[in-house]
């Protein structure tokens, strides 16, 4: 068995079940099978071999699925792809092969099945890698950072349960003017060489991995930007989309045989951690421009998003929003949630006027990372936070955000009840980094450290 080309990525993963990502390789048109086996941390037995078949239609990628795991517990596992000598194998016959498995042995844990544990996350967005003619331009420096945050993965005394990934993860549209991306081959390739920087291989291959895109998975300000042109570019980028992002997140239900639905209805997502709760919104792909009824959300996901802040009984809930939910930008800010706002303002009242506490709202985006906080000028329980970490990689021809980029002297919306006014409460990182966030019993503490791991400022909200 070979190593695999692109993974393992661990995807979604719960008190019993785990996804895994892998891509193998083409050999003379052979068939080509991926498999894995696992066992607890400590034992000396493997289990028997866990194989799928691969196929070019999905340039050699799938998931493979492990159920019936053990809370709170750790795993060792390895995992590759190989073509057997015979043409007629299936993935039931390859289980009876004498398979030499590659040597590297990878770790994750599932998660703890007890409600009010600490949690902790990392969060971050926008990831720049230039390909120049599918060869990737000072690799290393779109890579290091994640060796920064593995080492603070290793030594963090609350364990990290998952690396949120908000949108940017590749730059589809990086040389867009020069020599754009928009052939299937290349936007594959791409993401080929992203996913197997080796820095960020290593993290992803032990750490739960949640991903959403934004509009550089397709092109800038999308849809905004599109044309009559593009209708062929969209659709090779959203397929890739799906086979290296989508495909091991739990956008994809899980079928009675314990395997994932290869049938993706939508990008949007739920998942939880005990009692914290994450809703990740897809605010790129079904947004309406028409000027009688401009959504960011469609109306299926919006009511879908709604229904959970009222009904959800989290303790905590964060909800994912590629582009920022607030403060607004100065310029640039149409193709954010400044430029949608009677929708927002119907989030924000609902928020409101059911009286949900600890609601935090996850993005990226403006290459600048800060925390801020909404009230309302005549409710003094309303309170909103937003967290916001952007970017893990910046490009030298894209400037970072400041405080003076963003509207703070002037409310963020009005509504007959009263204003909704938001303020700073950390300072604007303008430097690559991410974000750690740990929640407690108490607390939410929002901490962002550089590309070299170095703890530039951290914020601390009390939950109510």
């Amino acid at each position: 068995m070979f190593k695999p080309t692109v993974g393992p990525i661990i995807g979604h993963t719960t008190p019993h079940h785990a996804r895994i990502f892998l891509r193998g390789d083409l050999q003379k048109n052979a068939r080509v099978f991926a498999g894995l086996r696992y066992r607890r941390s400590g034992d000396t037995h493997w289990s028997k071999g866990v194989f799928s078949q691969l196929n070019s239609a999905r340039d050699l990628c799938d998931v493979i699925t492990l159920n019936d795991l053990a809370a709170a517990t750790e795993y060792e596992y390895q995992a590759g792809w190989f073509s057997p000598m015979s043409p007629v194998h299936t993935v039931e016959t390859v289980q009876e092969l004498p398979l030499q498995w590659p040597r590297e042995i990878y770790r994750f844990r599932t998660q703890s099945s007890e409600r009010q544990t600490p949690r902790a996350y990392i969060v971050g967005s926008c990831r720049y890698l230039r390909m120049t003619a599918g060869v990737p331009s000072l690799p290393y420096l779109g890579d290091r950072i994640f060796a920064s945050i593995a080492h603070l993965a290793q030594r963090a005394t609350i364990p990290v349960n998952a690396l949120l990934m908000t949108g940017d993860q590749v730059y589809i549209d990086d040389l867009n003017i020069i020599a754009p991306d928009r052939e299937f081959k290349e936007i594959l390739s791409k993401y080929r060489t992203a996913f197997s920087q080796p820095h960020i291989a290593k993290l992803m291959s032990g750490l739960p991995t949640y991903m959403i895109l934004d509009d550089h998975e397709i092109e800038d300000n999308w849809p905004a930007n599109k044309n009559k042109n593009d209708e062929r570019l969209y659709n090779n980028a959203i397929t890739a989309y799906e086979l290296y992002q989508a495909s091991h997140g739990p956008a994809h239900e899980l079928l009675e045989n314990g395997n994932v639905d290869p049938h993706l209805k939508r990008y949007w997502y739920q998942f939880a951690n005990g009692d914290i709760e994450w809703f990740v919104t897809d605010s790129r792909t079904r947004r309406e421009l028409s000027p009688g009824n401009r959504r960011i959300l469609d109306e299926e996901q919006e009511k879908a998003l709604c229904d959970w802040l009222i009904h959800s009984p989290a303790r905590v809930k964060f909800v994912v929003t590629s582009v920022m939910f607030f403060p607004d930008r100065k310029r640039l800010g149409d193709d954010a949630w400044k430029a949608f706002p009677e929708q927002r303002l119907r989030l924000l009242e609902t928020i409101r006027t059911h009286r949900i506490k600890n609601v935090f709202i996850v993005s990226g985006d403006v290459h600048g990372s800060l925390t801020s906080r909404l009230t309302h000028s005549q409710d003094p329980e309303f309170e909103v936070h937003t967290l916001v970490s952007s970017p893990l990689c910046n490009s030298k021809m894209l400037p970072y955000a400041k405080a003076s980029t963003f509207i703070l002297d002037q409310p963020l919306a009005r509504a007959v009840e009263g204003e909704y006014r938001h303020e700073l409460t950390s300072k604007v990182i303008s430097r690559d980094n991410f974000a750690h966030l740990v929640v407690e019993a108490e607390q939410l503490r929002v901490s962002y450290h550089d590309r070299d791991g170095k703890f530039l400022q951290s914020t601390s909200i009390t939950l109510r």
